[in-house]
């Protein structure tokens, strides 16, 4: 298995602005690199030939998402970086959850003594019913046990249901510390603001809390093993004047950015892929992170459709790409990738990881690390 150095995400977004600056379009195919003299360019070349894999939320295939078991095995199973998603308790403290409203994340029903802290709020313009991680103190909300999210999708992962608490970010990055010293690895953290405009209208701004955690365990640098990610534009561009630490800009598949949708800038996701979209993100942050149907969409049969250009144009104006998010069941995987009927069953995730690789992917994201690296290092072998 290759040792991959999570700083090479920085490392490539150093060698793309130096290509950008020199007025050197960059390009996808590590094969090309003897073709040039640009020296950004080779950088970026012999970079892209051992993209990065993201544990998405963990190991989460595997284990309940966003537990410190789900992070470790990421780890143990190869992943170059962990995501945990940070919201944040009532008195402040940043917890990783997927979702503020912590219902199918938890056994918070299961608790009479919280049985009134349901509520409904409206999130992002959406009415949810549950209950939310910001009318909790830390001290209540590590009373709770974490639980699989999706059961029906991934019912061997409900035997761990009940035995993880939830953690906090610290307690996140604690772990990663102490599993680089273990292995002698570096090991990347990739956390992502949810739901920033929410927070930031309660009075729980997720932004200076967490830029304080990233300085205190030194990840606050332009060469941080660390990457900040956030939907939302705005609160990118107060990062930028917070940290050095790489911005990533994550693009939904249509609608638009929360943020911009409050402010009524008119700017929509769509817009944001553009050249003109794609330069306005270089402004503040160093990596973009569009869904994976905008590199390669679906054909109506499900299958895998032609490349669009997005890799070649995002790495233009200098920003490496990453994807989300890679499944291996074979109800999220294109037709041809499936192995068998049962939709839960395990497919082929190097069949799909492949083709977006070939157009130009530098990283991506996925619930099973093991098979992410696997199917990584297997494309690396083809194409070095």
């Amino acid at each position: 298995m290759t040792t991959l150095n999570p700083t090479r995400m920085r490392a490539l977004t150093l060698a793309a602005a130096a290509a950008l600056a020199a007025g050197t379009a960059l390009v996808s195919n590590p094969a090309s690199a003897a073709s040039t003299t640009t020296t950004a360019v080779a950088a970026v070349q012999h970079e892209q030939a051992e993209p990065i894999v993201f544990g998405h939320r963990g190991a989460s295939g595997y284990r309940p998402e966003h537990t410190l078991a789900s992070y470790e095995l990421a780890i143990q199973l190869g992943a170059d970086f962990v995501e945990p998603d940070v919201v944040s308790t009532k008195d402040g403290v940043l917890v990783a959850r997927h979702e503020n409203e912590i219902s199918g994340t938890t056994d918070v029903a299961a608790h009479p003594e919280f049985a009134d802290r349901k509520t409904t709020k409206t999130i992002d313009g959406k009415a949810l019913t549950g209950w939310f991680t910001e009318d909790f103190t830390l001290a209540e909300l590590k009373t709770l046990r974490a639980k699989e999210r999706i059961p029906g999708d991934r019912p061997a992962n409900t035997a761990y249901d009940g035995l993880f608490e939830v953690p906090t970010l610290e307690e996140v990055l604690d772990l990663v510390e102490a599993k680089e010293a273990e292995t002698g690895r570096t090991i990347g953290v990739a956390p992502e603001t949810k739901h920033p405009t929410y927070f930031d209208s309660i009075g729980l701004s997720l932004e200076e809390p967490l830029a304080k955690s990233l300085e205190r365990h030194g990840l606050g640098g332009k060469r941080a093993a660390a990457v900040i990610q956030s939907f939302e534009v705005s609160n990118l561009e107060d990062l930028n004047r917070m940290v050095d630490t790489p911005l990533v800009q994550l693009i939904d598949f249509g609608g638009a950015p929360y943020d911009q949708v409050v402010a009524g800038t008119g700017v929509t996701n769509d817009y944001l892929v553009t050249d003109r979209g794609l330069r306005s993100i270089k402004k503040y942050a160093d990596q973009v992170a569009p869904y994976k149907y905008y590199f390669l969409p679906r054909n109506a049969d499900n299958t895998l459709g032609e490349p669009t250009d997005l890799a070649d144009r995002a790495h233009r104006v200098g920003l490496p790409t990453v994807i989300w998010t890679m499944r291996a069941e074979n109800k999220y995987l294109p037709t041809e990738c499936r192995k068998g009927t049962d939709p839960i069953a395990i497919g082929d995730l190097g069949c799909e990881v492949g083709p977006y690789l070939d157009a130009g992917v530098d990283a991506f994201f996925t619930d099973q690390p093991d098979l992410g690296v696997a199917a990584r290092d297997a494309w690396v072998a083809t194409n070095r």
